[in-house]
């Protein structure tokens, strides 16, 4: 390969480590030109799967700063870019290997840390991104149900308080004067209302005037 093409080589792999939210490394001696097509179309717009030399990709990793795929660079290689859905790139590597055993997954780089095929596999049986966002959306809104609970209590609360004290001031306007009571307080006494004085029957007597009026005043 010429100097300038390989620079170009080069520079489109710089360009696809940096456009790519992780790569994933693989072999893929054995697979014909038909299976790589099929595994393009499994991936669809979740990776882009290049086929890759060595030797260029070694100084395309460098230049971009992606560490620890060097011990990956050995063999055919073919390298998964993940532009889409790294969970579903993931799973599609997954199905693909187990139906055709002669795609290996060696590792890749995510997130700007490498990772082991181990790491990959694990990443593979987690569950789609849409999946996991329903499940998220359905958490915040059962917390949001039981703030909403939460925050109604205390407002009701206060909202009797509120009622009490203005009651309390119609009947006692110098209370705006000393300051409201204790909220407790103020509740409490709204809540229990005092009883009513009992009305006197009819046939009881009269209570007794026991008032004397002053002696009239004598001349000396």
């Amino acid at each position: 390969m010429a100097r300038p093409d390989k620079a170009a080589a080069v520079a489109e792999i710089v360009d696809s480590f940096n456009d790519s939210s992780g790569a994933v490394l693989t072999e893929y001696r054995g697979l014909t030109v038909k299976q790589l097509q099929e595994l393009r179309r499994i991936l669809g717009e979740n990776a882009n799967y290049a086929v890759v030399k060595n030797t260029l990709t070694k100084i395309a990793a460098k230049q971009a700063g992606v560490d620890g795929v060097d011990d990956l660079l050995n063999g055919p290689t073919a390298i998964a870019f993940i532009n889409g859905d790294l969970v579903e790139a993931a799973k599609g590597l997954r199905d693909f290997a187990k139906a055709n055993p002669a795609l290996v997954v060696k590792g890749g780089y995510v997130d700007g840390a490498p990772m082991g095929a181990a790491e990959i596999a694990k990443l593979a049986d987690l569950e789609s991104r849409e999946v996991l966002l329903g499940k998220l959306a359905g958490a915040m809104l059962a917390s949001l149900s039981q703030a909403v609970y939460l925050l109604n209590a205390p407002l009701a609360q206060a909202a009797r308080v509120v009622g009490a004290l203005e009651a309390k001031a119609e009947q006692d306007p110098s209370i705006l004067m000393r300051g409201a009571a204790e909220p407790a307080a103020v509740e409490d006494s709204a809540a229990t209302e005092a009883p009513a004085e009992e009305a006197a029957p009819e046939d009881a007597p009269a209570a007794e005037d026991t008032t004397t009026e002053a002696p009239e005043s004598t001349e000396a």
